[in-house]
This record gives structure tokens, C-alpha cells and sequence, in this order.
């Protein structure tokens, strides 16, 4: 394992963190625990996490695991977050940490974040007078929590506004090796600010791995799309940490291998990429899942972004998504669904909630114009 200093804050951190948030919850809490912490034995440090995460069972993991665990934890990091908009007060925010103190067994929390800033609006919910920051800051003052950070999925020159008030220690960015030439900015600043960079959805959550063949342009010689992905970020001298979800041992395994043999990118690499790279890439859906829940008739959002990605990677014709529609529909993302795209009643509650800022309303009515073409097609079938 190869280790960053995180910022100005001169903690020596894993290149690799452990990211909460893909526990397989086939398994037990006691078996997802074993799994960090055979993370932090293969030398990750940096644990990542968040309420709601897994079904709202990942900080339950941690502190099962944290516990087990207390004779090192003075050598690990614990990062968990709040969003302004459920903590919009100091109290609120204060209690919420105290949750989140008890639920992962511990005393300190050592990185806070102010959680997913996708507007700027939600970065002043947090810091009016009285409101998130505030609670934040009586907590560092109490011991509760070390280093209050933020996490954002802001666009590059607001990032760099984000952090021009020396207000948080540390940034969580949304950035991989397909949307860098567009997130760049962003992490520059950061760096540049002297903040700590971890780097969130390396794998454009889980994108490159699923779909290896079509990007095997992003490869070097003998790695995998997989790899150079993590490699592509594990090795930048911007970026402190790079952020994984892992679900298995293996996954463990392979990220670790990397950051121990993490040679950086040439100029010839970055531009053989970017000579690959479009601007579709921006506008992939990660599968984050914060527009889930929120549609007035439950059409699973997330599944159909997903679905709509294999146009943007493979730039599949229409006729080729319908057939693919019909394959969804029965066995994959849209099988299990309650409501179809031609159900959207346009509200816009996912757009709001969307860290990618994606044109989901459109896109759904798109989808729906497919659905009535498969539709008219079984009918003449």
C-alpha cells in the first residue's frame, strides 16, 4: 500500500479507501465486517461511510468491525456525513453525529462531511448562522469529530468558490478516468486550495467494470479497463485518496495490487484516452441511487438511467434499445419495476436529487417512446 498526506492536516493516509456503500447484504453484518477488516490488514486506513448507505446498515457494519478493532483504531481514519438539508440546524447536526458516534463505536469521528452539495443553495443551508456548520464546529471543539470536510457534486469553477473560504479541511469529489477531462477543474482547485482530494466512483460506479469490452481502449499493457482506472487515480499526485466500494475479498485484493504498482499516466496515455473519450462520458448515470424514492409513482429512475448508459457507451440505434428494452424488462434492471418511463408526470424530483445533474425527465420520455415501440411490436408479434 502506498500513503498520502491528506491536505494541510498532516495525517498520512492509504491511497485506498474503503468505501462503505456495495456490502453484500446477502451476507452478514459480522461477514461484511470480516471484510473491512481485512481491508485495513492488507494496510487501508481511510474507512469511508454514511447513513443510509447498504439499507442504512453500513455505519451498524463499522462499528461492528471498529469494535473489533479498537487496539488500532488510533492508526484508522472514520468518515461519515450529514446532509444539510435533514440537519439544517445546529442541534439537529449535533445529535445526528452523536448517532452516528454511538452506531460506529467510537469516541472521535476523525473526517465529517458536509454531505452532497449538488447546488449551492444546499451549500448555504450549511452554513447560515445557527445551521450544520455551526453544530460541526461545536463537535470539533468537543472532540466529537477532527476534521470537518465536505462532499459536492458541484461543477469545477463552483468547487473552486466551495473552497476558497478555508472552511472545510477536505474534499469528496465525484472523478474517474471517463469524466476527468470535465471534472479536472475541480480537483485542481482543491489540491491547489491545500485541501485533502479523495476521489469518489473511480469506477464510474461500476461502469467500466461491466462494460470492459467497449472500454478496453482505457487499458495499458497487460491491466485491465478495471486497473487502469485505479490506477489512473491512485496514482495522480492530486488526488489523496481514492475511494472504492468493495463487496469481496478480491476486489479488496485487486485495488490493493494496483496502488502497489501504481505507475502514473503518460502525456501519451492522456491523450490516447481523451482521443476516446466524448463528452457522453459526463453523462453517465453512476447508480448513486439518490433519485430512488422520490418518484411520486415509483418508477425506479436509477434502473432506467442505467439502461439508458448502453446508448451513450455503445451508441446503440434505436431499434438496437428496444430489443434491449424487452430483455431488461424481464430479466435485468426493469424486471422488478412498478411504473414504466411513460408513467413520468415530469415533476422534477429526481433532476433535483441527481449528483450527476442528469436530464432525467427527458430521457424518460425517450424510454417511454421505446416502450410504446416494443409495445406495438408484441402486438404484431
Amino acid at each position: 500500500m502506498i500513503y498520502n498526506i491528506y491536505g494541510k492536516t498532516g495525517l498520512r493516509v492509504s491511497a485506498v479507501g474503503f468505501g462503505g456503500m456495495r456490502f453484500d447484504l446477502k451476507q452478514s453484518q459480522q461477514a461484511n465486517a470480516d471484510l473491512l477488516r481485512y481491508a485495513v490488514d492488507q494496510g487501508i486506513t481511510y474507512l469511508d461511510t454514511a447513513p443510509g448507505y447498504c439499507e442504512d446498515q453500513s455505519e451498524d457494519i463499522f462499528g461492528l468491525a471498529i469494535s473489533q478493532m479498537a487496539d488500532q483504531r488510533e492508526n484508522l481514519y472514520v468518515s461519515t456525513k450529514g446532509m444539510p438539508e435533514e440537519f439544517d440546524t445546529a442541534d439537529k447536526a449535533i445529535a445526528q453525529i452523536d448517532k452516528s458516534l454511538t452506531r460506529l463505536n467510537t469516541d472521535y469521528i476523525d473526517f465529517y462531511h458536509v454531505w452532497c452539495i449538488r447546488r449551492w443553495k444546499e451549500y448555504e443551508l450549511a452554513m447560515k448562522p445557527g445551521g450544520q456548520y455551526d453544530g460541526l464546529l461545536k463537535c470539533k471543539e468537543q472532540g466529537k469529530i477532527k476534521h470537518i470536510v465536505v462532499s459536492t457534486h458541484l461543477r469545477g469553477p463552483e468547487v473552486q468558490d466551495l473552497v476558497s473560504n478555508n472552511e472545510f479541511e477536505g474534499v469528496l469529489l465525484g472523478v474517474n478516468i471517463l469524466n476527468f477531462l470535465y471534472r479536472w477543474e475541480g480537483v485542481q482547485a482543491a489540491h491547489k486550495a491545500g485541501l485533502g482530494v479523495v476521489a469518489m466512483n473511480p469506477l464510474a460506479g461500476g461502469i467500466i467494470p461491466q462494460s470492459e469490452e467497449s472500454l478496453a481502449f482505457l487499458a495499458g499493457e497487460g491491466e485491465t479497463p478495471t486497473q487502469a482506472a485505479l490506477r489512473f487515480c491512485i496514482s495522480c499526485p492530486e488526488i489523496t485518496i481514492t475511494l472504492n466500494g468493495f463487496t469481496t475479498k478480491e476486489h479488496v485484493d485487486m485495488a490493493c495490487n494496483v496502488a502497489d504498482k501504481a505507475t502514473p499516466f503518460t502525456d501519451a496515455d492522456i491523450e490516447r484516452i481523451r482521443g476516446h473519450v466524448t463528452d457522453k462520458m459526463d453523462k453517465l448515470c453512476t447508480g448513486c441511487g439518490y433519485c430512488m424514492g422520490r418518484c411520486p409513482v415509483d418508477i425506479p429512475v436509477s434502473n432506467f438511467m442505467q439502461y439508458y448508459n448502453e446508448k451513450l457507451l455503445m451508441n446503440k440505434t434505436e431499434e438496437e434499445m428496444v430489443k434491449q428494452l424487452d430483455f431488461q424488462q424481464k430479466w435485468l434492471l426493469l424486471a422488478d419495476r412498478k411504473a414504466n418511463a411513460a408513467d413520468c408526470i415530469q415533476c422534477g424530483r429526481c433532476e433535483m436529487a441527481c449528483t450527476q445533474h442528469l436530464d432525467i425527465v427527458r430521457r424518460l420520455e425517450e424510454m417511454a417512446g421505446w416502450e410504446k415501440m416494443l409495445e406495438n411490436s408484441q402486438q404484431k408479434d
